[in-house]
């Protein structure tokens, strides 16, 4: 991957090298002319600047550029064969600069010989533009624009996609829509499907994807037939940018602080350099002539060669002390276009990159579970770097674009735990060092071409994507202390809280699809498109728990049980390894390493379908055939295959109430397929749940019925209020099942007996010019969403006894009741200055589920305030920003809940985890050239 990041960097190089990017004293006017009924994008189109010989051809894309226009307004005339010509007055060319304009054109109501023309200004044309495309998309969807983005303190996509319309975040990366939490949610970049991030869980880590290189993000959550069918919650489709409009370098700096880290004593464990590049120096990792695990289990490492297998490992266990130094953001953007030949073809380069340091402190992490009670203190070191690559060439009614991500995160954390075990009656001093490092690698290739007289069109994509997760000695050692005396190591054997774990998850991901659409006569107006698709992913995993342990019956060292007391610093020193008073020992479970492969084939078929002027009817077929295959080194378990035919019907109804108003029904078939670890037989501890992992080679896929209304009602551009409804229902749902009965819990997975899930959502945003025509409040606007969920699982049959539960129905887990989204933002100052203020507040949900012994753990709602201050300086060129996030920096609470009352499992009171994590506050500048 470093030499993929090099390659990455080179081509930045290149293309700031590119062309001359200081040197524009004319301007452009640039945008897309779509179907004002559908918001189809219309090929060929020709548009004229009224009194020059300078005109361009829509593109594929229905994109069109006029450029070498000096200063000043122009009017342009816009003609299509079959439509109403069109002129818009009073567009506005600056030097350098590009003047925006997507152009709505109508359908001729007849065939006069006399030519209509329809007229509008810039101002009318740009807010008409905007609000067809928001009345016309396809299925119920929601989404954001870069825009936006840019207006809120969002950092990476996962705090972006907190802003949509039903849609919230788990553990500050996973995404849960309607309240169906991250493994009933599919992502795509640029068109390519987004594999698992996780080793533990399916789900896809968001905190990866950077905001700055985002151009829009839209959720479906209905299902149309040209989309994966492997979702219930929503379909996230993720687009960087491509060719810009015009030719820029933008730089951006910050710093920010918290108010519980920054500057505050930040403790961790051994560091390197490359650490803050978010590459591991490879000193954590095992040597290449490290010991099999066969040789260590059956203690064939003896003598010399035990002592020189620990001294390979790194034994530095000190704590060391340092100021936790702000949070470190810089940026840099480099758009490039080129117009090549006399057809005025486009060639264009977008390449960023992204660099990101953060220090955090959660100073006192309250954890109470099965009879601990514990005090914890996190340090996270977390450092990610990301470059992206986006390279395109439109020629014709061609388009060929190449789209590149790496992006790479390290997180270091360091915990000191204290408190009590009330079932060995013991005190406690626990230390963990946990480093984990998570690289994506994505390519795509996608192709775009007209064909034929009626424009018919094929588009096609080539996929690859690469997933590495990487846990190189995570490392733990547990003191205990005995009515009060001394503390010891609990190092004289290999168990959960001494352990070293060494993890790689290695994931490839290779997709191809293409898609082929044509008008037919059918109806007033029909577009008929098929399809094929396919996706083939390769995973393999291994995992190694290691460990040293202390030989306290040495006869040569008969004091050698005084080492228990030692400090951790000094714990595994090299005097007591070169003695020989530490053994290298293993766990062994075949289980612990697999292999994975499955390949997805789908197609389909569909209309899209105007039916008079007031109806559209979008409805098709898509089949998809799957194929799993897992395999773990253990041959004493059986082979896991799945082996599934699913036909998945969607239909999507739109009736036009109004010109500015719309009715919608949907239905549509879609499934939810196990993901590779819940299959897998591998059990991993996990010391901040305090639970082991396991997954379930018997599970099934799961089949779900979506039915889904709304009115939505645009009374101007940008500006909406929309109502929802919506019903799911599940067959074999997949859900965690707790097994709680034992001293140690286990989290595994089954398939539920039903569920379902219903509930609706409003939206609104709205100028506040309804309360006076003042300046002021023309420029605010004031946003809100709100969703109202509710769902309900059935756990299994009771077999016996030892399987009868607190809970018989519960809700799904990370199912929120209710969410709420809400915001105002206004500008002044000719839009020099930008004020945002946005809340954010969720109902209390599952984050754990119950078992036998105890009850479901509910994460308690919060509420979250975020503002952002803008201000341009420097001919607009540059933007100041102060930004605070979290700031009531409310306590996360999670407790446990019974039947809607506190549940008290062991006296302690009914908290499960208590923390606070402090607000943020940062302070950028961007510039652009």
């Amino acid at each position: 991957m470093k030499k993929v990041l090099s390659a990455i960097i080179v081509l930045f190089v290149l293309a700031l090298s590119a062309g001359n990017l200081f040197a524009q004293t004319t301007g452009r006017i640039s945008g897309k002319v779509i179907d004002q009924k559908t918001s189809e994008t219309l090929i060929g189109a020709t548009v004229n600047i009224q009194g020059t010989t300078k005109a361009a051809a829509t593109d594929v894309e229905g994109h069109y550029v006029i450029s070498g226009l000096e200063p000043g307004r122009y009017t342009i005339l816009v003609r299509y064969i079959g439509y109403q010509s069109k002129t818009i007055s009073d567009i506005e060319v600056k030097a350098g600069g590009n003047t925006p304009l997507d152009i709505t054109v109508g359908q001729a109501e007849s065939k006069a010989l006399n030519e209509v023309v329809i007229k509008a200004t810039y101002r009318q044309e740009s807010v008409g533009a905007l609000y067809a495309i928001q009345k016309n998309s396809v299925s119920i969807s929601d989404g954001i624009s870069s825009e936006l983005i840019r207006k809120s303190p969002d950092r990476n996509t996962s705090d972006v996609l907190k802003r949509v319309s039903g849609t919230t975040i788990q553990d500050n990366k996973f995404v849960v829509v309607r309240g169906l939490s991250d493994r009933y949610n599919t992502a795509s970049l640029d068109g390519a499907p987004l594999p698992s991030t996780e080793p533990n869980r399916k789900a896809f880590s968001f905190d990866i994807v950077p905001s700055n290189l985002i151009d829009n993000i839209v959720i479906s959550k209905t299902a149309s037939p040209d989309i994966a069918g492997d979702f219930a919650g929503g379909n996230v489709q993720i687009m960087t940018k491509d060719i810009p409009d015009q030719n820029f370098v933008t730089i951006g700096v910050g710093a920010g602080y918290n108010t519980l880290s920054t500057f505050k004593d930040f403790k961790s464990g051994y560091r390197s350099t490359s650490d803050y590049f978010a590459f591991d120096d490879g000193s954590r990792k095992l040597v290449a002539n490290f010991p099999s695990t066969e040789q260590i289990v059956n203690k064939q490492v003896t003598g010399t060669r035990n002592i020189q297998s620990i001294n390979s490992l790194n034994n530095d266990f000190s704590v060391y002390t340092n100021k936790a130094l702000p949070t470190q953001n810089y940026q840099l953007t480099i758009g490039n276009v080129k117009e090549i030949g006399a057809n005025k073809n486009r060639f264009g380069t977008t390449v960023a990159l992204t660099y990101r340091n953060s220090q955090n402190i959660t100073p006192d992490l309250i954890q109470r579970f099965n009879d601990y009670d514990y005090h914890n203190s996190l340090y996270k070191f977390s450092t990610n770097v990301g470059a992206l690559a986006n390279f395109a060439y439109s020629f014709g009614k061609n388009k060929i674009t190449f789209k590149n991500l790496y992006n790479r995160i390290l997180d270091d954390q360091f915990t000191y735990r204290t408190g009590t075990n009330l079932s060995t009656s013991s005190d406690n001093r626990f230390y963990a060092y946990d480093l984990l490092t998570k690289a994506l690698f994505k390519s795509t290739v996608e192709g775009e071409h007209a064909l034929g007289e009626k424009n018919s069109k094929i588009k096609w994509n080539l996929g690859y994507s690469n997933i590495v997760n990487d846990q190189p000695d995570q490392r733990k050692v547990n003191y205990k202390s005995l009515n009060g005396g001394d503390y010891v190591a609990q190092v004289t054997g290999l168990q959960k809280e001494n352990a070293r774990f060494f993890s790689h998850l290695n994931e490839n991901i290779y997709s191809g699809k293409v898609d082929y659409s044509l008008p037919v006569n059918l109806f007033k107006q029909s577009t008929l498109k098929v399809g094929l698709n396919s996706q083939y992913r390769d995973r393999t995993f291994g995992a190694r728990f290691l460990g040293l342990v202390l030989n306290t019956n040495n006869p040569n060292y008969p004091n050698a049980s005084d080492i228990l007391t030692r400090p951790i610093e000094t714990l595994f020193g090299q005097n007591a390894i070169n003695a020989g008073l530490y053994n290298l020992d293993e766990l062994s479970n075949p289980t612990d390493r697999y292999t994975a492969n499955s390949l997805t084939n789908a197609t389909y078929a569909m209309l899209d379908s105007k039916i008079g002027e007031k109806v559209r009817i979008v409805y098709g077929l898509r089949v998809e055939k799957f194929d799993l295959n897992l395999e773990s080194a253990d041959k004493t378990k059986a082979k896991v295959n799945l082996d599934n035919l699913d036909f998945l019907p969607s239909v999507n109804f739109t009736y036009a109430l109004t010109p500015k108003a719309n009715f919608r029904a949907s239905y549509a078939r879609t499934i939810a397929r196990p993901e590779f670890r819940e299959l897998a037989n591998f059990a991993y501890y996990d010391y901040e749940l305090l639970a082991t992992v396991q997954g379930e080679p018997a599970l099934k896929r799961t089949s779900i019925d979506n039915a889904d209304l709304r009115y939505e009602f645009y009374p101007s551009a940008g500006q909406i209020f929309s109502v929802s409804a919506f019903y799911k229902r599940f067959q074999n749902a997949i859900e965690p099942y707790i097994d709680d009965q034992n001293s140690s819990t286990t989290i595994s997975y089954f398939n539920s007996k039903s569920a379902y899930v219903y509930g609706f959502e409003l939206e609104a945003r709205k100028a506040l010019d309804f309360v006076n025509d003042s300046k002021f409040f023309k420029n605010t606007t004031a946003y809100a969403n709100f969703s109202f969920n509710k769902s309900q699982v059935t756990n299994p049959d009771v077999v016996s006894a030892k399987d009868e539960r607190l809970e018989k129905k519960r809700p799904l887990v990370g199912q929120s009741p209710y969410v709420i989204n809400a915001g105002i933002s206004h500008t002044e100052l000719d839009n020099k200055l930008s004020l945002n203020l946005l809340f954010n507040r969720l109902g209390k949900r599952i984050f754990y589920a119950g078992g036998q012994t105890y009850s479901s753990v509910y994460e308690s709602p919060r509420n979250v305030l975020d503002f952002q201050v803008g201000y341009k300086v420097i001919k607009n060129r540059g933007e100041i920003k102060f930004s605070g996030s979290d700031i009531l920096h409310n306590n996360y609470n999670f407790t446990y809940e019974l039947d809607g009352k506190p549940y008290v499992p062991s006296g302690q009171g009914n908290i499960f985890r208590n923390y606070n994590i402090g607000s943020n506050y940062a302070l950028s500048f961007n510039y652009t050239f």
